[in-house]
């Protein structure tokens, strides 16, 4: 890295040019460094939720940032070479900075049933998310960065040189880890057994690791066979009456929006004329629909559901279809999430009736 300090006549003073030319390791060091001071507020943000400021703490918060910066390099190390530095740095700061802004405005955690809800959303929805904070983030923390290395002339030695630099700043960044973490064992042990959730916020390592197990997930179910449930279903012979049940699914709604659960404000006016049952324990299995909806329809409670087992067994739907009923699936969000794969589906923009498909 080379800092050059050149004095100009004209000005009178000093013309800073900072990293005119900087080596392949110290720019993955110096990204590092950037992505845990600012794509990272929402990991630290929750940390000090469970780890308060303090005396006996701060010394672990301080470790926490130094421990990630180098697991950040360890990881940015191994995959970056003389042909993939530039592609790599540019897109881990161009993703990060949308991971940011998420995690720090709604704390989302980009685990892998967020991806699969991301996946499977449509270009209109998504668009709903776009606005002038997200640009900001986008801008300062992926565009701004990402130009300077797309710019900045990075050199490298030989592969000898290269190859020995790589050993030495993985050994040095593991070295770093496990001092820290056994000579803060205490806090560590907590951290890693009793808080795990925390590390779901570690940007970009969580949703890089994410991505990986949601690319895994085809290969380690392998085919799906799907198990039938209810098969006995029957309508009864003394139920003669033809009836309409219109079955409305909102699974983004929150209960404690709700003004039939006593939120102040009055967000039910028209729920409230009607004679409703209201249920205002009920959960979700999660915030993102693509969790929440097969969820809903699926035989397994909450703390027993997978989507694995969603996939491979019979849900509500089937049931009564099994029971005689005919079903029709209309949809006005990106799809069904699974759950209408075997009856009769209508997307509301499509004007063809399913059975026309």
């Amino acid at each position: 890295m080379n800092i050059r300090l050149k004095w100009s006549p004209i000005n009178k003073g000093f013309n800073l040019k900072l990293f005119e030319k900087i080596s392949n390791f110290k720019l993955i060091i110096l990204v590092s460094i950037f992505l845990v001071l600012f794509d990272n507020i929402a990991f630290f943000r929750n940390v000090v939720n469970v780890y308060p400021v303090s005396v006996n703490n701060i010394a672990f918060l301080g470790s926490l940032a130094v421990v990630l910066t180098s697991f950040i390099t360890l990881l940015l190390t191994l995959v970056c070479s003389k042909y993939t530095t530039k592609p790599i740095l540019i897109s881990i700061l161009l993703l990060s900075s949308i991971v940011s802004y998420f995690m720090n405005t709604y704390n989302t955690v980009f685990d892998t049933h967020m991806l699969r809800n991301i996946l499977q959303t449509n270009i209109n929805e998504s668009l709903d998310l776009f606005n002038f904070k997200l640009f900001l983030y986008f801008l300062l923390l992926g565009v701004l960065p990402s130009i300077f290395i797309y710019k900045i002339d990075i050199t490298y030695g030989s592969i000898k040189t290269e190859l020995t630099s790589k050993l030495k700043i993985i050994l040095m960044s593991l070295f770093i880890i496990i001092s820290i973490g056994l000579g803060l064992s205490k806090f560590y042990t907590s951290f890693l057994r009793e808080n795990k959730p925390l590390r779901y916020y570690t940007n970009p390592t969580y949703y890089i690791y994410s991505v990986g197990k949601y690319i895994n997930i085809p290969f380690a179910s392998g085919k799906i066979s799907i198990k039938q449930i209810g098969t006995d279903a029957e309508i009864p012979s003394t139920d003669i009456d033809r009836e309409l049940i219109v079955l409305v699914v909102g699974e983004a709604a929150r209960a404690d929006h709700f003004s039939l659960n006593g939120y102040p404000r009055e967000t039910n006016p028209l729920l409230k004329k009607e004679d409703v049952i209201n249920f205002p324990d009920m959960y979700s299995c999660g915030t993102s629909t693509a969790l929440s909806v097969p969820c809903m329809f699926s035989i397994f409670d909450r703390n027993n559901y997978s989507n694995k087992k969603a996939k491979s067994t019979e849900n509500l739907l089937d049931v009564l279809s099994h029971a005689g009923i005919n079903i029709l699936w209309r949809d006005n969000n990106s799809d069904s999430k699974t759950v209408a794969l075997r009856v009769p589906y209508e997307d509301y923009q499509d004007p063809r009736p399913a059975l026309s498909r």
